[in-house]
């Protein structure tokens, strides 16, 4: 069965979200997209304005890709700045999706809960798809569902860091408690396995870009994400067996070992039950 993600009644066949930040040149921007599969790439306003010919090289490839574009509102301290730009942005770039950020602390970048219900309320009553990169915070979260949002993006931990899940108790609270509302993990992913972990516990996708971008090397770097939420998703679908707290041995001890159960039924077909038979060593074996 076909297994994909849906967003805003929308369907695609990647888990994972890459951005357009931070490369070390358009070329390798480019390729990096490819090799992740993406179907959703961000992108941001105030770095890329096609309307001024800034960086013309990812306009270019952006346009072509063919990816669901999702403009960020990245550097805005206030709703009043981010309606600004979300409507420059669905002017410009041609759609109504957008990643939502509010940030509040210029240290960790962490989002402002206050500004960001505020600013998605009026977002979503404008006709926006909104997307908001918010804490792990449950009560946050389910604010945000209440003023319309379909789609929740809690951090792993702060932007950038690479420092991968650091509340997982918190993550997967969200999770459980909010079981049809669609999940990604967007900021602090720094390697493939933080991101499979993340599907492994029920997250429907991630959201990355540092990651990708200053790898040495992007490209196989992309792939690597991309084979790594392919996995963590085909894991969670497969049902991951229980933890324990003793040892539970693999190999059953009872009986006899398998190599000699299946020596016996073969002896029992040929011979018949109960006949006594000449074992490997000469020994007379009753069946």
């Amino acid at each position: 069965m076909a297994d994909k993600l849906k967003l805003y009644g929308k369907e695609f066949d990647s888990r994972l979200l890459v951005g357009t930040a931070l490369y070390p040149s358009p070329a390798i921007m480019r390729e990096s997209v490819a090799a992740s599969g993406s179907e959703i790439i961000t992108l941001s306003l105030r770095r890329q304005s096609p309307a001024q010919q800034q960086g013309k090289m990812i306009w270019d490839y952006i346009q072509e890709s063919g990816c669901q574009l999702l403009p960020n509102t990245a550097g805005c301290k206030t709703p009043k700045e981010v309606i600004a730009l979300a409507e420059m942005s669905r002017e410009i770039f041609g759609t109504d999706w957008l990643k939502l950020e509010v940030i509040g602390d210029d240290y960790n970048l962490q989002p402002d809960p206050f500004g960001l219900i505020e600013a998605a309320r009026e977002l979503i009553n404008r006709g926006f798809k909104v997307l908001p990169y918010c804490t792990d915070d449950l009560v946050v979260c389910r604010k945000l569902l209440d003023v319309g949002c379909q789609v929740l993006m809690p951090w792993g931990s702060p932007i950038g860091t690479g420092r991968g899940l650091m509340n997982k108790y918190n993550l997967q609270t969200l999770r459980e408690r909010l079981p049809d509302t669609p999940l990604i993990i967007d900021a602090g992913i720094g390697a493939p396995s933080q991101a499979c972990e993340a599907m492994e516990m029920g997250f429907d996708a991630v959201l990355l870009n540092t990651a990708i971008a200053k790898a040495q090397n992007p490209v196989l770097m992309a792939e690597s994400f991309k084979l790594a939420v392919q996995s963590g998703r085909a894991a969670r679908n497969a049902g991951l067996m229980l933890k324990r707290q003793t040892a539970s041995p693999s190999t059953p001890t009872l009986d006899m070992p398998f190599w000699q159960q299946t020596l016996s039924a073969e002896r029992i077909e040929k011979n018949g039950e109960g006949e006594k038979v000449e074992g490997e060593k000469g020994e007379g074996e009753k069946i």
